[in-house]
């Protein structure tokens, strides 16, 4: 038997400095039958960015602010639990933009329908395989113009763009990958962890001294 309702988290007041309880509410929403071109989708992840925190603020920005009292969008990847649409049958991996519910019912146009890859989670599709990875390769390829043999530095490189920017630079031939983090124990993960041959803090001193310092001459 299908569920009659879902569970979802709204925003119920704009935060002040870090989001507290307060500022979401956990609401159930009925769910009604299909309409012909309709899913149902159960989520299996849903992601929590940083850009959330400023779409909280009711202030201009390149994505409208969060409404009080509605569901706080943003990536998901869930699985097509009920269908009417021959688009999306059931069983169907899907990813989409409706954000933190437990289950989502909406018009199969609003999902993208996945491949799934053995041995690979699901949840990539929230990184690498997803908005991160993409934004990652296209500002190194599109705007960066990367070429095999360079020598690449990331600034910001253990965010999520930036570690996955680092791992597709010496897939594609990078001589030298060097990133820039703010802490001792973010330095140490690009390097051991995300294949950065450099990383430098950008608290101990100017980064372009530091630079000058890592590649001499370049």
């Amino acid at each position: 038997m299908q569920p009659t309702t879902r569970t979802e988290i709204q925003l119920a007041a704009r935060p002040k400095g870090w989001p507290t309880h307060d500022n979401f509410n956990v609401a159930s929403i009925a769910l009604e039958e299909l309409k012909p071109g309709e899913v149902r989708v159960a989520n299996e992840f849903v992601s929590v960015d940083p850009y959330m925190r400023g779409r909280m603020n009711d202030v201009r920005s390149y994505v409208a602010p969060y409404a009080i009292g509605e569901r706080i969008t943003g990536g998901a990847v869930g699985r097509v639990v009920e269908s009417a649409a021959d688009s999306l049958p059931v069983g169907t991996l899907v990813l989409h933009q409706h954000g933190w519910s437990d289950a989502i019912q909406a018009d199969a146009a609003s999902f993208r329908a996945l491949s799934e890859i053995t041995g690979v989670p699901n949840s990539l599709y929230l990184h690498i395989l997803g908005m991160t990875g993409l934004t990652a390769y296209v500002g190194l390829t599109r705007i960066a113009q990367m070429r095999e043999g360079d020598t690449v530095f990331i600034s910001g490189a253990a965010g999520a763009v930036g570690t996955a920017a680092g791992q597709i630079a010496r897939l594609l031939g990078a001589r030298r990958v060097i990133g820039s983090a703010g802490s001792l124990e973010k330095t140490r993960l690009l390097t051991e962890k995300y294949g950065y041959d450099v990383a430098l803090n950008y608290k101990d001193t100017p980064i372009r001294e530091q630079l000058a310092e890592a590649v001499p001459g370049e």
